[in-house]
């Protein structure tokens, strides 16, 4: 997937404003930034349900404005928020919709990797919040896409839940070759999951990478530890292997109580967002 120039204006407002992205196959990519930056504008453009002002974008080799049902059957779409066919039962729902795909999952097996098997014979209506987001998830990759997008996935869900659907996303990802492109909140799910990020401030990306690139091209600091003279030290510094090899040569060997703290992803965005605002 490739965008070159992304521009999207409503009105005198320019909400995108030159977006560049490069998304590659079989990764997890998330897309993070505050609200109102523009994030939910350049994912409907990618899924072909908002015509952009300007710009050059290839989704699956396709212009998503010009896609038609074939390009869509190789795309799954898991929105923020779906509310429908509350009467169906959950196995009905889903071996209903199986039935428009050439090669889909089977229905048993996919709903036993959304922890939903118990569910099975229950009234749409009546599952609980995060277990209508894992049958949301359930129906997006029923037909096997080969690209999937997630808007805010594991709203919902509990501990168990959300870490068996990281391992679900992993799978898809590595096994299947799936590209996965993920909207969040939840900067630890994004740290966990992506293989890279890019974080969208003001209508532009200011950054993308892998969490460490992030933090390097942030420049947020690390933090080492040592025990000296009875008393911890801490330095904050953005070159943590400098500092330390700089200690181990002081103390000429191993420095006491040593341990260097990198910033996570979490650090790294709201310090992006800090001097953004």
């Amino acid at each position: 997937m490739s965008v070159r120039g992304l521009r999207m204006r409503y009105g005198a407002a320019d909400v995108l404003r030159g977006v560049d992205l490069e998304i590659r196959r079989g990764e997890i990519f998330t897309l993070l930034g505050p609200n109102g930056a523009g994030k939910t504008t350049t994912i409907e453009i990618l899924e072909g349900f908002r015509r952009r002002s300007a710009g050059e974008v290839s989704v699956l080799g396709t212009d998503p404005e010009k896609g038609g049902d074939d390009w869509r059957a190789r795309l799954g779409i898991v929105l923020q928020n779906w509310r429908d066919h509350t009467r169906w039962g959950v196995r009905e729902l889903v071996v209903h919709l199986s039935r428009f795909y050439d090669a889909p999952r089977d229905p048993g097996e996919l709903l036993a990797s959304v922890g939903l098997t118990e569910q099975a014979g229950q009234q749409v209506g009546r599952l609980s919040g995060g277990q209508r987001r894992r049958l949301d998830v359930a129906l997006g990759i029923i037909g096997r896409p080969e690209l999937l997008f997630l808007d805010e996935p594991t709203t919902g869900f509990d501990p168990q839940a959300r870490h068996e659907f990281h391992l679900l996303l992993t799978r898809l990802a590595a096994d299947d070759g799936m590209t996965v492109v993920l909207t969040t909140h939840d900067l630890a799910e994004a740290e966990k999951l992506a293989h890279r990020t890019a974080i969208l401030v003001g209508g532009r990306i200011a950054v993308c990478g892998t969490p460490g690139e992030l933090a390097r091209e942030v420049q947020a600091q690390s933090s080492v530890r040592w025990i000296e003279d009875g008393r911890e030290r801490v330095l904050s510094t953005p070159d943590p292997s400098r500092s330390a090899w700089e200690l181990h040569r002081r103390f000429d060997g191993p420095v006491p109580g040593l341990e260097i703290r990198r910033p996570s992803l979490e650090e790294s965005y709201l310090e992006l967002i800090g001097r953004a605002a």
